[in-house]
């Protein structure tokens, strides 16, 4: 299926009257997670029958890019066949070059177990443009991609297009929050078009470039070094609800014959960043069939699951995307958004309740006001609880709470908040411990005082 408007989606946070329109979006997309999807920008250059034929129709080079090993068993395999103008080995020796603010080695950084809380990062001004690559900047992870384990969290800010340059991570897979301005991202596979309130994944060794039709870009990207992302199992939920697998998209074949034009492409390798040229575009696939490729996914689609009679539901039901580890149940990284809805439970401390948990929770803001923490949570910012370090809702979010009338209402409207949740403990770098920290972030829960008093006391 095609989806050839964009008028109707991402209206959610359009809401807001400060919220700008996103670009329309004139590009095609194939719908539906993890199916094995067939595209061709030019008619008949798909090859019938086989993936590498002695000639490819138009005299297209087959590769084929494998996201698993071989032997992985079918349900778990990913891989997909590009037909292209010329294959990827066309290109100069990779130099390394400066990381900028893109950390080498996430399991060697400075630990703290305080409650962080980080203030709107900012973007660079025109006097110094900055693409979505230079404007990369690693905050936290754990593990080392070269054992494929592990994560790390990065946020970007920019202000010009990648020009015939490209990137590609031979690390993990690259979920991609937009927080201010509009994504055009163009990869091998097709174009996306991802406003806030969106996401999308780029899988590992997707060469891909990121346009700012708005001039400008923030956002937050959650990287895994390990398994791929998939859809949570649903259990006593049933067959549908939460992300339903229709929702997501994929890019159609689009491709650009560019030759005889300088074009520098990036690598992230164990870390380090490395540089290659090559006189062509990497954007040439004609053709395409597979099931490794990136997609993109509207927030606002997400079906939200939550009580309906008593208590704070655990935040798990609100997993959008999951990269397991090997451990049933437990996740490499968690991607948990939480979105508008109603809130009825009886009898019940409706905010999050106070917690100390063992997996580490990296949160941030889209756009909105979170309801655990009325100021101070800023979109653009983010806060990061690492394993069992105690949290929970703020003194003036308490007191609100625990007098308010317990009737229906819409919760977290005009709002989206989301947590990065890792088993993993998380180390920081030193751009992480010196950038934009909000130090009195503490002080949020000093106010919390003793109300206890003895059933059957005269206490007053």
């Amino acid at each position: 299926m095609n989806i050839d408007t964009f008028s109707n989606r991402f209206v959610w946070h359009l809401a807001m009257s400060a919220a700008p329109s996103p670009p329309k979006d004139s590009y095609r997309y194939q719908c539906g997670f993890g199916n094995h999807f067939s595209s061709e920008a030019v008619p008949g250059t798909l090859p019938l029958g086989q993936n590498s034929p002695q000639q490819c129709p138009g005299g297209l080079y087959a590769e084929q890019l494998s996201g698993t090993a071989f032997t992985v068993p079918r349900r778990d395999n990913q891989r997909s066949w590009l037909y292209r103008t010329r294959p990827s080995v066309c290109h100069a020796p990779f130099k390394k070059v400066d990381n900028g603010l893109v950390h080498t080695d996430v399991g060697n950084l400075e630990v703290n177990p305080n409650q962080l809380r980080w203030k709107p990062f900012p973007v660079p001004g025109l006097a110094t443009p900055t693409d979505w690559v230079a404007g990369l900047k690693t905050l936290a992870g754990a593990g080392h991609p070269s054992v494929k384990h592990g994560l790390a969290v990065h946020i970007y800010t920019a202000n010009t297009d990648m020009i015939n340059k490209s990137f590609y991570n031979s690390d993990g897979d690259f979920l991609i929050l937009p927080q201010l301005g509009t994504l055009d991202i163009q990869t091998e596979f097709g174009v996306l078009l991802v406003p806030p309130g969106s996401m999308v994944v780029i899988p590992r060794g997707i060469c891909f470039s990121v346009r700012l039709p708005e001039g400008t870009g923030r956002g937050y990207v959650l990287e895994v070094f390990g398994s791929h992302f998939k859809l949570p199992d649903l259990g006593p939920i049933g067959a549908n609800g939460l992300a339903n697998p229709r929702d997501f998209e994929a890019p159609v074949a689009a491709f650009e014959e560019k030759e005889g034009v300088k074009h520098t492409k990036v690598n992230k390798y164990i870390g380090q960043l490395w540089e290659s040229e090559q006189d062509w575009s990497p954007f040439n696939v004609v053709a395409w069939h597979g099931n490794y490729y990136p997609y993109r996914y509207d927030l606002s689609l997400f079906n939200t699951v939550n009580t309906v009679s008593f208590d704070h539901s655990d935040p798990s039901i609100f997993t959008v995307l999951t990269a397991p580890t090997t451990d049933p149940g437990v996740a490499m990284a968690d991607f948990v958004i939480f979105p508008p809805r109603w809130q009825v439970a009886e009898r019940t401390f409706r905010p999050p309740y106070y917690h100390r948990n063992c997996m580490s929770e990296f949160m941030g803001l889209i756009f909105g006001l979170y309801e655990a923490k009325q100021e101070g949570f800023l979109p653009g910012g983010a806060s990061l609880h690492s394993c069992m370090t105690p949290h929970g809702p703020d003194t003036d979010t308490f007191a609100k709470a625990s007098a308010a009338e317990l009737k229906p209402m819409r919760m977290a409207n005009d709002t989206l908040a989301f947590m990065f949740e890792s088993s993993l403990m998380m180390g920081l770098t030193p751009y992480a411990t010196s950038t934009n920290i909000d130090d009195d972030y503490w002080k949020c829960w000093q106010g919390l005082k003793s109300n206890f008093v003895a059933p059957g006391s005269d206490k007053k």
